[in-house]
């Protein structure tokens, strides 16, 4: 059949994301494909990384687990990046229908190469060359996220979330004009709303109060995303792929302006505590636990440490629900190594966490978030602390009520953020 090219854009470059709640379905894939041609046809050169659809990741792994109780990480790399890879060609396919013009890369391909380590791959270099000479050609490029290729031609993947992280990583590289983020919310919220439905977006958000919000627990973004924003000064928007809003932007502390005391409310619902009881009071104790930890690829969150008592100390401290099982095992090394009375091991905690960059300046801040969960009956297990945030540890069937109990106390809902 005839016709004509539509004109190659020569406006800004811009990378979105597309997450996998917005391309779940082919009339899904459909509406996002309208919206990049759409763009596209406006003057936007455009680099698109996408997510796997939907629930593709948790369904392989769950298929995998059937046939093997524990698989070994590079057969789970192999496997998991299919997903976003069945994305990337679907998407491009759907954009060619539609008459613009695309092609779907790898993350390989797109000359993402990373680390060594299976499943929570660092990204170490991008040579964009390649997607470079697509978007001259006129074509949108989308590629695969959330994975890359490690050292000896491995593949790897960059961790649940990875494919922000592959967006923020190839604006920096393209020295693109713009990253923008799409998912099923309009933007980062003073809470999750699920939770508290007074929560309201949030405009504009420094990269630190981001990082500390993704870490914490709020799933908009990726922290090593935010982390590499940071680094590159790129500014990225996350924004809703089904409304049109301006959604949030996550910039220098300059571009955002006002410090607030508090800027949101974060919470994680899968922590879990351990503690080392009766360890010997000497040097080297805890360097050798948390080293041990470091080595299985456990990372601790929380960690207190008892005044000593006849010569010895109990260690106390938080990992990812997800992790638990690594982390007991690893630790009930090290206790044996260490010659500790015990190990204790228990799901079934949440934290909620206050953020905002002003308050190192404001005191008080932590008494009040201790009042609005002594007044709501929540007793707190630990505590942690930074500049910008303040980490309390809750039994988990109070985790709800801790954030609202915060949330309100702060005042969130009406503006102080």
């Amino acid at each position: 059949m005839g016709g004509t090219e539509p004109a190659r854009p020569s406006g800004p470059l811009i990378v979105q994301k597309f997450g996998g709640s917005s391309l779940a379905s082919v009339d899904h894939m459909r509406r996002v494909a309208a919206r990049i041609a759409a763009d596209r046809a406006a003057g936007r050169r455009l680099v698109v990384v996408v997510s796997a659809m939907g629930d593709t990741t948790d369904d392989l792994l769950a298929l995998l687990r059937r046939l093997a109780s524990r698989p070994s990480a590079r057969e789970v790399d192999m496997l998991l990046s299919t997903g976003e890879q069945a994305s990337a060609a679907l998407l491009a396919s759907a954009l060619t229908a539609i008459g613009c013009p695309a092609t779907s890369l790898t993350g390989w391909q797109a000359g993402i190469t990373t680390d060594g380590v299976h499943r929570k791959a660092s990204i170490r270099a991008v040579a964009a060359a390649r997607i470079s000479r697509e978007v001259g050609a006129g074509r949108v490029v989308v590629v695969a996220g959330f994975q890359g290729l490690g050292p000896g031609g491995e593949i790897t993947t960059l961790g649940r979330g990875g494919s922000d992280t592959t967006a923020v990583a190839l604006a920096a590289a393209l020295g693109a004009d713009g990253c923008e983020i799409y998912s099923d919310v309009d933007g980062v919220y003073t809470a999750d709303p699920r939770v508290v439905p007074e929560a309201r977006r949030i405009p504009r958000i420094s990269y630190e109060e981001m990082m500390e919000m993704a870490r914490l627990g709020a799933q908009v973004l990726q922290i090593r995303a935010v982390e590499c924003g940071l680094v590159h000064g790129v500014t990225i928007v996350a924004r809703s792929t089904f409304a049109p809003g301006p959604g949030t932007e996550i910039a220098g502390v300059a571009a955002v302006e006002d410090r607030v005391v508090a800027r949101g409310v974060a919470h994680d619902r899968d922590v879990a505590k351990l503690a080392l009881c009766g360890v010997p009071d000497r040097p080297g104790v805890a360097h050798r636990l948390f080293a041990a930890l470091a080595d299985a690829q456990v990372n601790v969150d929380m960690i207190i440490q008892s005044q000593s008592r006849a010569g010895r100390n109990d260690i106390a401290f938080t990992v990812a629900g997800e992790d638990l099982e690594r982390a007991e095992e690893t630790a009930r090394g090290a206790a044996s190594d260490l010659q500790a009375e015990s190990v204790l091991a228990e799901p079934g905690y949440g934290k909620v966490s206050l953020v905002g960059a002003g308050m190192a300046s404001h005191p008080g801040v932590a008494a009040a978030m201790f009042a609005a969960l002594a007044e709501a009956g929540i007793n707190i297990e630990m505590i942690s602390t930074s500049e910008i945030k303040i980490s309390c540890l809750v039994r988990g069937d109070r985790l709800e009520q801790a954030v609202r109990a915060v949330h309100a106390k702060f005042r969130l809902e009406a503006g102080s953020a």
